[in-house]
C-alpha cells in the first residue's frame, strides 16, 4: 500500500518527487577526440529517471528502512533529502539537523588529517571550532584511530575512512541520522559498536533513515520499510511484511535464472561426447580429495538426482516447509544383489546436517538391474535460508564396498518465506509461552 500524509509531525515530506540525470554516451574529452569528433556524428543523449513521481514521509522519532536493488534509487533519494540534489519536480522538505553518511569519505579532503577532517565535517554540519574541540576526544575514541589521527585521509583504508565518518556523525546528536550502506566496509566488531549506538539513537527518539542490503538488519531495526524499483515506490509498510515481499521477490528472479542454467546445463550434457572420450564401466575405487569427487566400482551408478515439489513437479529452488522428494536414479549394469541407497546433506559452509540412507530406514531392495530410481522423501522440509549440497551413494548391504559415491555434486537453494525464523540452518516447529510470577509483577 502506498499512501503520504502530509503531518506537522512529519520531519521529511516527499511529496511527488522526481530526478532525471542526462546520459551522455559520446565523451569527447581530450582535444584530439574534439577535432575528430567533429567529422563525426554525436550518439543521441540518454535520459535517466533515477526517482520518479515518488511520495512518502516520515514521522518524528521513526525508523525507515529503504531497501531495493542497486541502482533503484535509495541513495539518489536519501541525496535529495540531504540536499545534495535538487529535484526535477516535486517538493522535499525537512526539519531538522541531519548527519548523514552516503559514500564512503563523502565531505572528507583527502590532504587534510582526520583531526582536520572531524573539524571540516563539523563545519558542514554547522558547528563551530569550539563545539566541535568539545567533542573532539570523544570522536576520536569512538573511531579507535587515535594513533592515525594526524595522518592524512588519502592514507586511510576504506575500513579506517568508515570509522572516522561514523563517529563523527553520530557524535555530533543529530535530530535525523541517515545511513547508507556505510557498514558494509567495517570489520565484524566495529559494526557491533555501530549497530548498537544506531540503536541507542533509535530508543532516544532520533528519526533514522537506514539503507541496507542487510535485511536482517532492516527487520529489526527499522518501523516501517520503502522498496523501490527502477526509481519507484513499489511498496512501503511495516518492515517485516516489505522485507517478506522483496525476498519473495528476489527468490522468484533467482528460481528463474537458476532454472535458466539448468537448462542450459542439461543441453550442454546432452552434447555427443568426442571420440574416445567416453566413461569406463568400472572405475578404481579411489578416495575423494573434497567436495565434487567421486569414486566407486560402477557396477551400478547414479546418473542423475532430481528435486521434486508435492505434486512431483522438478524445482530448482525448495521453501523451508514444503514437502521435497530427492530422486536418485540409477543404472546398474549388472545384478547387484541388496543394495543401500544414501544421501548426505551439506550446508555449503561444509557443516554436515543429516546422512540417512535406505537400509537404516528400513527399506528392503532385493536387487536392482538396468534403470530405475529410488525416492527420498520429506513431507516438510526443516532447512532454512542457504545453500545446500547433495551427496548420493550406492552401497553393499554391510556399507564397506562402495558401488557409486558422489560428494556433493548437487546443490540446492532453499528459501525461507514461509516462516518466521531466520538464523541458523534447520527449522524447529516450536511455540513458546510466558508466565510472570506473582510476586515478580
Amino acid at each position: 500500500m502506498l499512501y503520504y500524509t502530509p503531518s506537522t509531525m512529519n520531519v521529511i515530506d516527499f511529496e511527488h518527487v522526481s530526478r532525471h540525470f542526462v546520459l551522455q554516451r559520446d565523451r569527447r574529452n581530450s582535444l584530439h577526440e574534439r577535432v575528430t569528433g567533429l567529422f563525426k556524428p554525436r550518439l543521441p543523449k540518454e535520459e535517466f529517471w533515477a526517482v520518479r513521481d515518488v511520495s512518502f514521509c516520515v514521522a518524528k522519532g521513526e525508523t525507515l528502512g529503504l531497501i531495493g536493488h542497486n541502482g533503484s534509487g535509495k541513495s539518489t533519494t536519501l541525496k535529495l533529502i540531504t540536499r545534495i540534489l535538487e529535484p526535477t519536480a516535486g517538493r522535499v522538505a525537512v526539519q531538522g539537523r541531519i548527519s548523514a553518511l552516503l559514500e564512503l569519505g563523502s565531505g572528507f579532503h583527502p590532504d587534510l588529517t582526520g583531526r582536520e577532517n572531524i573539524y571540516l565535517n563539523g563545519s558542514l554540519l554547522g558547528f563551530n571550532r569550539a563545539e566541535m574541540s568539545a567533542k573532539l576526544n570523544q570522536i576520536i575514541d569512538f573511531s579507535e584511530l587515535r594513533a592515525f589521527i594526524d595522518m592524512p585521509v588519502k592514507h586511510y583504508s576504506s575500513g579506517m575512512y568508515m570509522r572516522l565518518a561514523f563517529a563523527v556523525a553520530i557524535n555530533v546528536n543529530p535530530d535525523i541520522l541517515i545511513t547508507d550502506e556505510v557498514l558494509a566496509v567495517g570489520d565484524e566488531a566495529f559494526q557491533h559498536k555501530c549497530m548498537d549506538r544506531i540503536y541507542a539513537f533509535k530508543k532516544r527518539g532520533v528519526t533514522i533513515l537506514f539503507v541496507s542490503h542487510a535485511l536482517g538488519q532492516v527487520r529489526n531495526l527499522c518501523d516501517r520499510a520503502l522498496w523501490f524499483d527502477h526509481g519507484k515506490l513499489l511498496t512501503e509498510g511495516p518492515s517485516g511484511e516489505v522485507v517478506d515481499q522483496y525476498m519473495r521477490h528476489t527468490n522468484q528472479l533467482d528460481a528463474e535464472r537458476l532454472s535458466a542454467e539448468h537448462q542450459e546445463q542439461a543441453v550442454t550434457e546432452e552434447q555427443p561426447a568426442a571420440p574416445g572420450t567416453a566413461e569406463p564401466e568400472a572405475a578404481v575405487i579411489a578416495p575423494a580429495d573434497g567436495p565434487g569427487q567421486r569414486w566407486g566400482s560402477r557396477e551400478a551408478e547414479l546418473t542423475a538426482v532430481e528435486f521434486l515439489d508435492g505434486q512431483g513437479e522438478p524445482l530448482v529452488a525448495a521453501t523451508t516447509g514444503q514437502s521435497l522428494t530427492i530422486r536418485m536414479h540409477y543404472l546398474a549394469h549388472e545384478r547387484v544383489t541388496t543394495p543401500v541407497f544414501g544421501l548426505a546433506l551439506y550446508h555449503r559452509s561444509g557443516f554436515h546436517i543429516n546422512g540417512p540412507n535406505s537400509r537404516f530406514a528400513g527399506l528392503p531392495i532385493p536387487q536392482i538391474e538396468g534403470r530405475g530410481f529410488v525416492d527420498y522423501h520429506i513431507p516438510v522440509l526443516p532447512l532454512l535460508d542457504g545453500d545446500y549440497l547433495l551427496t548420493v551413494t550406492i552401497y553393499d548391504y554391510l556399507l564397506a564396498h562402495p558401488f557409486d559415491h558422489r560428494d556433493r555434486q548437487w546443490s540446492l537453494r532453499v528459501y525461507a518465506a514461509s516462516v518466521d525464523e531466520r538464523f541458523g540452518s534447520i527449522y524447529i516447529p516450536a511455540t513458546w509461552s510466558w508466565q510472570p510470577l506473582p510476586g515478580d509483577m
